[in-house]
């Protein structure tokens, strides 16, 4: 008699009912997902723009939620739930077209990123605006998706009755309570802000050649609260996105990729500095690493005891320019070794008022 009361004056009957128009409908929702995206799929396969096929191919997973949820809330008049039951339902329901919602909107950011990162290949050579693009639409990326679970996971909770109250009990008493949340996310809403203004002012972009704490690097990510450099023998560098903001550091591709790089050597005073000058020039000529546009020998110092010889010579990177200069050094030590061995660093010495030594008798 209790199951009875509960499920009310329909009983058994009226609830089998309503289950049996919740499958019927969940049944053809999907099967009007499955012919629906079937002819969807044929049309961006033959469609010449990308986004088509990014927006099929992003939709296709929230369609198989949503679309059986339409089912649902088409026959949802005739249902004849029992109250215990009703109450139920309706959450389930709205935790799950919540869900379906934000998953859509979240698959359309990301067709929106796939469409506009699709257009600047970071592969190419000369990709300083594709770094600058990647690195802000991924960063807003990132932003949008933070905006939308949260609101996504505020409007379930929203749907239970109790979380509700509880809600607007916390609204009114935020007095003090607010106050002390405001400095306990101090620093991760200026973490935030952070992540926002570098994507904004764009100091740092994906792939960009750094220096920090010491260690040469690239960019590999950006988040909203750190970034990651991929230092040179494959070792992570993880800083804080603020780091960018507060600290000083190099950036070797901030304007251009291209970069000079230098190489010292240091030689007695008798070395033929014109000779060396054109072996350099050769030696430049024949690397493939070398752009063609800088190749200089200047004597930069001279001490007691040798001359400072620099090279200084250019490459389209910074990968590229740390090649060379490690060729051109190889090259020169051996040039000097074998054609002016006398010409290395050494050291004179002269000795006053010694005695010549007397040969044997």
């Amino acid at each position: 008699m209790a199951v009875q009361s509960a499920l009310g004056g329909g009983g058994w009957g009226a609830l089998l009912e309503s289950f049996g128009l919740i499958f019927a409908a969940v049944a053809a929702g999907w099967v009007l997902y499955y012919f629906l995206f079937r002819v969807l799929g044929r049309f961006a396969a033959r469609s010449d723009t990308a986004l088509d096929n990014t927006l099929v191919r992003r939709w296709q997973g929230p369609a198989s939620l949503l679309l059986p949820l339409l089912g649902i809330l088409l026959v949802a008049p005739a249902l004849r739930l029992p109250p215990g039951f009703l109450g139920i339902f309706r959450n389930l329901f709205s935790i799950a077209l919540i869900g379906g919602i934000a998953w859509l909107l979240a698959g359309t950011v990301f067709a929106l990123r796939d469409l506009v990162l699709i257009r600047f290949d970071m592969k190419v050579r000369d990709n300083l605006k594709a770094r600058a693009v990647h690195t802000q639409v991924n960063v807003l990326v990132k932003v949008a998706l933070v905006v939308i679970f949260i609101v996504a996971g505020a409007s379930m909770l929203m749907t239970f009755e109790k979380v509700r109250q509880v809600g607007f009990s916390i609204l009114a008493s935020a007095g003090i309570a607010g106050i002390i949340v405001g400095f306990a996310a101090q620093r991760s809403i200026a973490t935030l802000l952070a992540g926002i203004q570098i994507a904004a002012t764009q100091p740092i972009r994906l792939d960009d050649v750094v220096i920090v704490e010491g260690e040469w690097g690239r960019i590999e990510e950006i988040t909203l609260t750190y970034v990651v450099v991929r230092v040179w023998d494959l070792r992570r560098l993880v800083l804080p996105i603020t780091y960018f903001l507060e600290k000083p550091f190099q950036n070797w591709t901030r304007v251009s990729a291209d970069i000079l790089g230098t190489v010292f050597l240091y030689t007695d005073y008798t070395v033929p500095v014109d000779a060396v000058r054109e072996e350099l020039r050769r030696i430049v000529e024949e690397s493939d690493a070398w752009d063609g546009k800088v190749c200089g020998l200047q004597v930069t110092n001279a001490s007691e005891r040798s001359m400072e010889l620099r090279c200084l010579v250019s490459a389209v990177d910074a990968s590229l320019a740390w090649d060379l200069r490690c060729e051109v050094r190889e090259k020169m030590l051996a040039f000097l070794q074998r054609e002016y061995p006398e010409s290395l660093p050494r050291v004179r010495a002269e000795l006053a008022g010694a005695e010549p030594m007397q040969s044997p008798a």
